[in-house]
């Protein structure tokens, strides 16, 4: 599935990826290939995406994520340092 990370001020990561875990309001959730349509609040917390060559992760301050059609947008508040 195609995963889009981005922030006001950039995009962070755009790419092939076949997992992907975001902090959610209400819990962490994981998404995988085929997965169905959602809308989904995000805290402060981590982000982990796997690809075939690696595993990456990053840290918001929250936002906001959809998936339709294995593609995934996740539109970041800001990277927490």
């Amino acid at each position: 599935m195609h995963l889009e990370i981005i922030t006001p001020e950039k995009k962070i990561f755009e790419g092939e990826v076949h997992i992907a875990t975001f902090p959610g309001a209400d819990g962490s959730f994981q998404i995988l290939n085929d997965h169905a349509p959602l809308v989904s609040l995000l805290k402060e917390g981590d982000v982990v995406y796997k690809s075939k060559e690696a595993t990456s992760q990053i840290k918001i301050t929250g936002g906001v994520v959809e998936v339709m059609k294995n593609k995934v947008i996740l539109l970041a508040d800001g990277i927490a340092v």
